[in-house]
């Protein structure tokens, strides 16, 4: 989930110490994809989803980070332990047992956990049943801009080397990238500093550090680059009704390269 508040902290370098509770909570996070992986089919309710993510992680002693989250005190709570955005949808869908998925729908899937105070954040697009060539291309480059980015998560590098990978890639091959909503720095809280863009020229701003954990999640569309929250106050669709999908993982930088805290398994 991408906080929408403006307050950032100052950044954390983790210990390997508190690397090791991260590690933990990105498992956790991570096996709840797994399982949204095995039961996103058509016929079955966001709100099943979302009953069966919140009762993985509270079987593994965690507390799922978006329930009730309320980034401003002018917002409504966010009801459900995932995002469940289906189709133009891009982020914060609000799951619903009367939202039944369709053969052919792609559904973005956004999750958070805390265990033993620290979090894990992460994101997938799931085919529901068979899609069209059109959406699962978009699925495939999202994911490999995924990729590229991480592979740029390594210190001495910069924020702009992370975002110039994500749009440097999609760009190029017709697709837009989201730039109201970006990935965040994560840790003892859901989004800590610094703030992720997808977008941005190589070498430009903030040295990434050792001891840095950051959650990338390129959001890409397959039409226009202008999104639109609906009335519930959470849900980001595309203004023109093209498809989006949504990718994360948290990674930690290390002296040696990046490292997945949330290793969840392909859509593939």
């Amino acid at each position: 989930m991408r906080g929408l508040s403006r307050r950032w902290n100052m950044i954390k370098l983790k210990t390997p110490e508190e690397l090791k509770l991260m590690r933990i909570a990105g498992r956790v996070t991570a096996e709840v994809l797994d399982i949204m992986r095995e039961a996103v089919r058509p016929g079955i309710s966001t709100g099943e989803l979302d009953r069966l993510a919140e009762e993985h992680i509270r079987r593994n002693n965690g507390i799922p980070a978006f329930k009730n989250y309320r980034p401003m005190a002018s917002m409504t709570p966010f009801p459900g332990t995932i995002c469940a955005s289906i189709n133009e949808e891009v982020v914060h869908g609000i799951p619903q047992f009367s939202r039944i998925l369709q053969e052919g729908d792609i559904i973005s899937i956004d999750v958070g956990a805390y265990v033993n105070g620290w979090c894990g954040d992460a994101a997938c697009t799931y085919p529901v049943g068979e899609i069209s060539p059109e959406r699962k291309k978009l699925l495939e480059v999202t994911e490999e801009s995924l990729n590229r980015a991480i592979s740029q998560a390594l210190a001495g590098n910069t924020l702009g080397d992370i975002g110039h990978a994500v749009e440097g890639y999609v760009k190029p091959l017709g697709f837009g990238v989201v730039r109201d909503y970006t990935g965040h720095g994560i840790g003892s809280k859901m989004h800590e500093a610094p703030q992720i863009p997808n977008y941005g020229r190589a070498g430009q701003g903030m040295t990434l550090k050792a001891g840095m954990t950051i959650a990338i999640e390129p959001m890409i569309m397959s039409g226009r680059e202008k999104v639109k929250t609906g009335g519930n106050g959470w849900t980001v669709s595309t203004v023109d009704g093209s498809d989006a999908a949504h990718f994360e993982r948290s990674v930690a930088i290390l002296d040696d390269g990046p490292e997945i805290l949330t290793p969840w398994q392909s859509f593939q």
